[in-house]
């Protein structure tokens, strides 16, 4: 999403547009990591020195709200950010984290027979695949 159609977009919904702000959209909508809040704040502040953590939650529950990123819960009780909003799979290293998205026309019509099937209005979804990267089975 270019930068002015998201202050369109905050502007449209009430919410104020700083710089801060800006920054953090750009970080994590921009992302493949799926980055976590501190991930971010950490990017973040090294340009926006008085930044605060809580200035990134709220960001983040703003783009959720907007719906531009969903939000990866773990039982660990940590949360990464999403910015691919559509249907895909997250496949995640136990070990280390890493989170990749897996796309393919095959998973998009598959989830859309699955949600046919079951017969009701999907609002949302979250595949995961959980494995052990190559990096960390060394």
């Amino acid at each position: 999403m270019k930068e002015t159609q998201l202050i369109a977009l905050f502007r449209e919904n009430g919410y104020k547009v700083t710089p801060q702000r800006l920054a953090i959209c750009e970080e994590v909508l921009s992302s493949r990591e799926h980055p976590s809040a501190e991930m971010i704040f950490e990017k973040v502040s090294k340009k926006y020195p008085s930044l605060s953590l809580t200035t990134v939650y709220h960001t983040l529950d703003l783009l959720k709200e907007l719906e531009l990123v969903h939000e990866l819960r773990f039982d660990n009780h940590s949360s990464r950010f999403d910015p691919n909003t559509s249907i895909h799979v997250n496949v995640i290293c136990r070990r280390c984290g890493k989170i990749e998205d897996y796309n393919s026309d095959s998973i998009q019509k598959k989830w859309r027979d699955l949600v046919s099937e079951i017969d009701v209005q999907s609002i949302g979804q979250r595949l995961d695949v959980y494995f052990v990267c190559e990096k960390c089975n060394d």
